[in-house]
């Protein structure tokens, strides 16, 4: 019987390589995002292993749209990956701007959990895999982080909650949390600046989405009786910094 996969943002970066890696594994997957294009060209290359699922995370009413009008083939879901997610500037807290707060927060807390919970029924039927990608920044503060790490701290926490929750259920949850990747990411949180996007991964060798990709495929393969509570993955090129200390006025 063939698997299915439920996979969020998967347009670009993480989300489209878990849903090529999927499909390339024998799975069909139910491929979401805004991109419609983006989703067509997907089918195209995999066919009826694909549904498109073309809405905006942050909307409720489509979020329950889109399961609605699942094909029965697709309504039984084992894995959901929760990537849909984005970071918007880079300026310390007193300087940010509060519309991109809050678009952080629709999309990578509230859309999550609204998902999540739509699909619960659903997973524990399947005794599934919940694949949460966090961040690093969840763990490790840096200047500028401020509410996008707030969500991922989310996330990750979350991710904890729903095990505890789920506890004799079969279902499994996992956190992904990955520090520096080169995907769309930082041309999302600069607003489109490539000078700024190549200067940040320029010669150090960082994560790859095919790199987060079969993490993910790994966690969906592993016996049903084993559970990774969170998975927190580095480039080897980056580390710790060290503490920032003011000297001067306050």
């Amino acid at each position: 019987m063939t698997r299915t996969a439920f996979v969020t943002g998967a347009t670009s970066g993480f989300g489209r390589a878990i849903a090529e890696r999927f499909l390339d594994g024998g799975w069909q997957v139910v491929a979401c995002g805004r991109r419609g294009e983006r989703l067509q060209a997907l089918k195209q290359r995999h066919g009826d292993a694909v549904h498109c699922a073309c809405f905006d995370m942050r909307d409720p009413d489509a979020i329950a749209a889109a399961l609605s009008d699942l094909p029965e083939s697709f309504a039984d879901v084992d894995l959901l990956a929760n990537n849909a997610g984005l970071a918007l500037g880079t300026a310390p807290a007193q300087q940010a701007d509060l519309a991109q707060w809050k678009q952080m927060i629709d999309t990578n807390v509230t859309a999550l959990v609204t998902l999540t919970h739509a699909l619960l029924p659903r997973l524990i039927q399947a005794r599934g895999l919940i694949v949460n990608i966090s961040s690093i920044a969840a763990n490790w503060p840096y200047s500028g982080g401020n509410v996008y790490g707030g969500t991922k701290a989310f996330v990750s926490q979350f991710s904890l909650g729903l095990r505890s929750d789920l506890h004799g259920t079969g279902v499994r949850v996992t956190s992904v949390e990955p520090g520096m990747a080169e995907t769309e990411f930082t041309l999302v949180r600069t607003g489109g600046n490539q000078a700024a996007s190549d200067a940040l991964y320029a010669g150090a060798a960082p994560i790859t989405a095919a790199d987060i990709a079969e993490q993910t495929w790994w966690l969906a393969h592993l016996p049903p009786h084993l559970n990774i509570n969170r998975i927190e993955t580095m480039p080897v090129s980056q580390s710790f910094a060290g503490f920032q200390v003011h000297r001067g006025p306050a």
